[in-house]
């Protein structure tokens, strides 16, 4: 497993389900291709799971 993780958000959350926007916003995902990088844990990979339609994830 990789030390962090590099999460692009590559769609908009327009149009998508409230709970997928929330944690979006959880993730520091605001504004369209906006990258943060995040510590590589079970929690932050759940998030990933449930936007993985709006996000691009790269290993650091």
């Amino acid at each position: 497993m990789a030390d962090k993780l590099k999460i692009t958000l590559v769609k908009s959350t327009i149009g998508a389900v409230p709970k997928n926007k929330k944690t979006a916003e959880a993730l520091g995902l605001t504004k369209l291709n906006k990258t943060v990088e995040m510590p590589d844990n079970p929690a932050v990979r759940g998030m990933i799971q449930r936007v993985r339609h709006l996000v691009k994830v790269e290993e650091i």
